[in-house]
């Protein structure tokens, strides 16, 4: 309620009545408050991995300060960086972009809202599937656009169908925005599930295709191939998105890189140019090194996750109410809650949405987890098993504990 009346002082502007903070950012902070407060709260609610840097990154950053790398840079990134880019999507992907068709900025996060901020004029559509991140939509309407929904169905794999897609085009739409590996479902498209998506955007020149493969390296049971790499025709309309938060545990580092159409990189390049200048150097420094040096870690933090993925789906499946299907890829479970609607916790209290249960499994069992409305999927929650075993046998004993207490 405070942040709601905070928004409509007249100082602000119009659109921050209609946008929220992000869901996952605010979950930590009320997180963090609890255990300020002296709580014991086990955390499922940040997609961060809980593994350190890998010390050879750490070291190439530590190096470059030593050697006074600590600047600006170009607005686009420096050579170093777009060069292990480049040859990152060349070995790993199947990948060939010029110079001129890269950038890096502050997370793919940044570059994300940028290409829409480069991009959308008053009333323009991008179509997003749902469950989606939660900061898509608001990106899409704090830059003048309208979000157009999808939604899919666990019966679908959480992927939307190319049908779908083609009942929600109109002669707005700019933008379709996917992200596989996805977040919060784990979901990886097929190659013939996207096939048959290309072939909708084939007819539709307009529409240029946003692909967020953030979690690329975390997929669990066949290898990742980008969705790039499936039309070089499509490419010439396509923004890649990625980044070395996930795969390298450096969220905090705060490193994205793109490619795409070289129009479409020049004008991010002009907008980064006036708001954030550049990416860190030394960040930047840290970045090559993650790219072009051993890739063990990255292997190693896939098999980790892999692990805690097999543990945490039965342990929550043996929960009553509880229904988790396995995600391919990400490191996220997305089990469904609906078992759980309709019964009445200790006290008396009715669970009749998914953040009802998000509320009671914090107040009562002391487990953090986010709603699935966040994602555009009520009925569902959302648990990050990006942190270690003890603690999701912890988080699953207390949820089964408080849940059996539900009548």
């Amino acid at each position: 309620m405070k942040e709601q009346v905070a928004n409509q002082h007249p100082l602000l502007a119009r659109r921050m009545q209609v946008i929220k903070a992000s869901p996952s950012m605010a979950a930590k902070k009320k997180v963090d408050a609890l255990r300020a407060a002296g709580r014991h709260i086990v955390d499922f609610t940040i997609g961060e991995p809980d593994l350190d840097t890998p010390e050879h990154i750490a070291n190439a950053a530590v190096e470059a300060i030593g050697h006074g790398a600590t600047k600006y840079t170009p607005s686009v990134g420096i050579r170093e960086l777009l060069q292990a880019v480049a040859g990152k999507f060349e070995r790993e992907n199947g990948l060939s972009y010029s110079p001129d068709q890269l950038i890096v900025g502050t997370g793919a996060k940044q570059l994300i809202y940028t290409a829409l901020a480069a991009t959308l004029d008053e009333g323009d559509e991008v179509i997003i599937p749902a469950p989606f991140w939660v900061s898509y939509p608001d990106m899409v309407v704090l830059n003048g656009g309208k979000p157009v929904v999808v939604e899919s169905t666990e019966q679908s794999g959480f992927k939307i169908s190319a049908a779908d897609l083609e009942r929600a085009i109109t002669d707005k739409t700019k933008w379709l925005l996917l992200n596989s590996p996805n977040n919060p479902t784990g979901a990886i498209y097929t190659e013939t599930e996207f096939g048959q998506i290309l072939a909708v955007l084939e007819r539709h020149p307009q529409i240029h295709l946003m692909i967020d493969e953030i979690y690329e390296h975390f997929s669990y049971d066949s290898a990742y191939v980008s969705l790039a790499s499936y039309s070089e025709d499509l490419n010439a309309r396509t923004l890649l998105v990625n980044g070395v938060s996930k795969a390298y545990a450096m969220t905090g580092w705060r490193i994205g890189y793109a490619a795409g159409p070289a129009y479409l990189i020049k004008a991010m390049t002009t907008l980064i140019s006036q708001t954030t200048s550049c990416a860190s150097e030394p960040s930047q420094r840290a970045a090559v090194a993650a790219l072009t040096q051993d890739q063990s870690c990255v292997r190693e933090a896939c098999r980790i996750f892999r692990e805690r993925r097999d543990i945490i789906v039965p342990l929550l499946n043996a929960i009553p109410g509880i229904a988790c299907a396995v995600p391919q890829g990400a490191f996220y479970v997305f089990p469904s809650v609906n078992g759980l609607l309709g019964k009445r916790t200790p006290e008396g209290k009715m669970l009749e949405t998914d953040l009802d249960v998000v509320h009671f499994l914090l107040d009562s069992a002391g487990v953090a987890v986010l709603d699935g409305s966040a994602y555009g999927t009520p009925g569902f929650i959302r648990l990050s098993f990006a942190t270690d075993l003890d603690t999701i046998k912890e988080g699953c004993e207390k949820i089964a504990s408080v849940c059996s207490q539900l009548v």
